[in-house]
């Protein structure tokens, strides 16, 4: 899995105006959680980019005075009128204690649904899951080679080994739905069956006088 490396200090003044001091400096106030203890520092703006600006599940090493922290993001905070990143939340990943993680969804296979005129929705990019370090991973494979028209594949349908899953088990992650063009031909298929019907039934009630 990829690791982004941060360097940074630790934070020795605290309070707003430290920390505007901090962010004049292009700087960004963080706190480590999980271990020992919490640890608060800060790092330059830029060695959070690749981190924070990434849809990807990745890890962090933060180095700091000498001692290195393993982790994964845990929650960003930004300006509300210019957007910046303003504060990061990182937790410390120890190996024998389990944590939860927002892992990607990668979707592998060639339904067979939109083979037959249908198409893909997919509902969900990621799945919470609590695990210990050792099995994270960069995402979870779906396999949608099975899904069907008007078909769904639900959160409960994922099974991975090591992993707890905690979003609710009947959630949609994907569907294959009727195309407008499969709508209108049902449609057209079904008006004349509609048509057959009523005549079928007349002609044995005439036969009968």
């Amino acid at each position: 899995m990829k690791t982004i490396t941060i360097e940074g200090q630790l934070r020795t003044g605290f309070g707003k105006q430290a920390t505007r001091q901090l962010r004049s400096e292009d700087r960004v106030p963080g706190v480590i959680y999980g271990g020992a203890k919490e640890v608060s520092f800060s790092a330059p703006v830029s060695a959070f980019k690749a981190l924070v600006y990434t849809p990807d599940f990745q890890l962090a090493e933060v180095k700091l005075d000498g001692k290195s922290y393993r982790c994964i993001l845990k929650d960003l905070q930004f300006d509300k009128v210019s957007d910046d990143l303003i504060h990061i939340d990182l937790l410390e990943l120890v190996d024998d204690k389990k944590v939860i993680a927002t892992i990607p969804l990668k979707f592998t296979g060639s339904p067979a649904g939109v083979k037959a005129g249908g198409k893909l929705i997919t509902k969900m990019k990621s799945l919470k899951v609590k695990t210990l370090p050792k099995y994270l991973q960069e995402n979870i494979k779906v396999d949608l080679t099975e899904l069907e028209l008007n078909g769904n594949v639900r959160v409960e349908d994922v099974k991975v080994d090591n992993y707890e899953i905690l979003n609710s088990p009947r959630i949609p992650i994907a569907s294959i739905v009727l195309t407008r063009e499969l709508k209108q031909e049902e449609s057209a298929t079904a008006a004349p069956a509609a048509a057959a019907a009523p005549a079928a039934a007349a002609a044995p009630a005439a036969a009968k006088k």
